[in-house]
């Protein structure tokens, strides 16, 4: 009985098996070996050397170097800024009762409308001379900035964006951990005697704890695969002067731009240590803080 049940589960399963086994096991080990290809003849399929050139270029091409550095500019930019400003937007529509629905609905409409069209309207907010940016800052007296068109600025303008758009995935999930702690703790700190800052210290942070991890986590993750907005943010390249290349960025252009497999390859698996190394000191950090 229990053979046929297996049998039968597995008849369900295996369409969607076959999908992931082509369509993302496959293309990962094919990655995997091709980041060792050291000679490889790409027309006709033949690999003449395994080794670690591929490697051995990354660590030596400045390209990547910023690409990397970038990155983890982008990470340090984006992540923290938004999980605080999510959480601040979270307590908000959780203590109001009027138009709920509806603001929750505006602040989430952005994380599923496209990246293009999401971009196409933040390129007129930063363009230099017509754009509402800096329509406001020159009432507070600023010169106009050069934010699409400038090394200096890019990087802001692409991490104002990545901000903007993450925000409603970090609310809907802050909206719903929030919603899980009960009144009675609340209750026994004000009885207590605790102000509201207290009691966002010693009941609301702790009870968000494992929310927050896993919006740190996923945070970090989705920062370091950034791709999406800086091919649109700038209309099919990386910045100027690659000033807002990624790692994913660097990835496509030796990949669909070079023809590189094997250096494309290589970085992105450097890019999944790098991740895998993050997630595993957060988990560390966290496994004796954060009690589910």
């Amino acid at each position: 009985m229990k053979l046929k049940d297996t049998a039968k589960a597995f008849l369900y399963l295996f369409p969607a098996l076959l999908i992931i086994g082509v369509f993302v096991i496959y293309p990962m080990i094919k990655s995997f070996l091709m980041s060792f290809y050291a000679d490889y003849d790409f027309f006709n399929d033949v690999v003449y050397r395994y080794g670690l050139d591929n490697f051995i270029y990354l660590w030596n091409d400045e390209v990547f170097h910023q690409a990397l550095r970038n990155t983890f500019i982008f990470v340090l930019g984006v992540v923290p800024i938004s999980i605080i400003l999510s959480l601040w937007i979270a307590l908000m529509l959780n203590s109001i009762t009027v138009l709920s629905k509806f603001f929750r609905t505006v602040y989430f409409i952005p994380f599923v409308t496209s990246v293009v069209a999401v971009s196409i309207v933040w390129r007129w907010i930063f363009h230099s001379n017509y754009g509402i940016m800096n329509y406001f800052l020159g009432l507070f007296g600023i010169d106009p900035i050069q934010w699409l068109t400038s090394t200096e600025w890019a990087m802001p303008a692409l991490i104002i964006l990545s901000i903007w758009k993450g925000l409603g995935y970090n609310i809907i999930i802050f909206l719903a951990g929030l919603q899980t702690i009960g009144d009675s703790y609340y209750n026994a700190a004000r009885i207590d005697g605790a102000n509201r800052w207290s009691r966002f210290i010693h009941v609301t942070l702790p009870q968000l704890a494992p929310t927050t991890f896993f919006i740190t986590i996923i945070s970090i993750i989705n920062s370091f695969k950034v791709f999406d907005e800086i091919y649109a943010l700038f209309d099919g390249q990386a910045g100027p002067s690659n000033s807002a290349l990624t790692v994913v960025y660097y990835v496509f252009n030796k990949f669909y731009g070079e023809w590189d497999f094997g250096v494309a390859s290589a970085a992105a698996y450097v890019l999944f240590l790098i991740i895998f190394i993050f997630t595993l000191i957060q988990f560390y950090i966290s496994k004796k803080k954060i009690t589910y």
